[in-house]
């Protein structure tokens, strides 16, 4: 069975999107989630609960990754 995790990385505008990654993300968020379908939807929301709405669109953007994790048999 596979297992998904939904990844929200912020970066800073002055970086590339293709580099925009979990070691370059000013922050990074990982939530476990049913399919991929559940990558998509419920991030805005946890973003603008934290301190950095306030950057989304001025000094920095969002990138979402949907991530397979293969369970062990």
């Amino acid at each position: 069975m596979n297992v998904f995790i939904a990844v929200v990385l912020v970066c800073a505008n002055t970086v590339a999107q293709e580099a925009c990654t979990d070691t370059e993300a000013l922050e990074v968020r990982k939530v476990r989630v049913a399919n991929e379908l559940g990558c998509a939807t419920g991030w805005q929301e946890i973003i603008a609960r934290t301190d950095l709405r306030e950057d989304i669109g001025k000094s920095a953007y969002l990138k979402t990754e949907c991530r397979r994790v293969k369970q062990p048999d």
